[in-house]
């Protein structure tokens, strides 16, 4: 049994318009994170009704806060948020990385199966990572401390490009604010259908763009 009526009436609950296609998609890489996750454990989300709302519909809930051509999902693991991101936004380019070698051969199977000519998928380490063209945003869910995020990604970014930190707990900002140079410019809480749980959408640039 595929997840579409789910998955579409989510995205729809998000603001999100996705064509058929993308939808089949979204159910599509469902199955076949369901399928390698019994071998290889990539998510703790073991059940594919699960999936749904706390990797589809929650990776989708920061496709409003993207920004420019070039994306990088930093520290991808399954693909989360790079992929369910690239099937709803075709005509940007998304760089998945990741260091473990296992989450990168899923990436590329996901990549072949799901036909996203857009992605490329990257094994490294992202603070050693040097991209040929610098990204217009960068995007994770994989850090829990701000501060990580902005000193391990930080150098991925254009100067005028943004930094997205998905997140569920905000309340201790304060403590944990990127380095100098860097600001928070927009915290957001999401309502995430079939989450109950807070989760919060940071937007941090670069104080001195110029």
């Amino acid at each position: 049994m595929g997840f579409d009526t789910q998955i579409a009436d989510g995205l729809g609950a998000l603001g999100i318009k996705a064509s058929v296609d993308q939808v089949s998609r979204l159910d599509a890489y469902i199955s076949l994170l369901s399928r390698w996750n019994r071998v290889y454990n990539l998510t703790a989300v073991r059940a594919a009704r699960d999936m749904v709302s706390r990797h589809i519909l929650d990776s989708a809930s920061a496709s409003h806060a993207l920004g420019g051509p070039r994306i990088a999902d930093v520290g991808s693991g399954a693909g989360l948020p790079g992929i369910p991101l690239a099937i709803l936004n075709p005509d940007r380019a998304f760089v998945l990385i990741d260091a473990n070698a296992k989450r990168t051969r899923f990436l590329e199977q996901a990549k072949i199966e799901l036909a996203l000519p857009q992605v490329t998928v990257v094994r490294e380490r992202v603070e050693a990572y040097r991209p040929p063209d610098l990204f217009t945003t960068a995007v994770s869910r994989a850090f829990s401390s701000t501060r990580d995020f902005v000193d391990n990604a930080g150098h991925l970014v254009a100067p005028t490009g943004r930094l997205v930190a998905m997140k569920a707990r905000v309340h201790s900002e304060g403590l944990d604010l990127p380095r100098s140079g860097w600001r928070i410019e927009t915290t957001e809480r999401l309502n995430v259908p079939g989450i109950e749980g807070m989760r919060h959408l940071l937007i941090i640039v670069c104080d001195s763009p110029g």
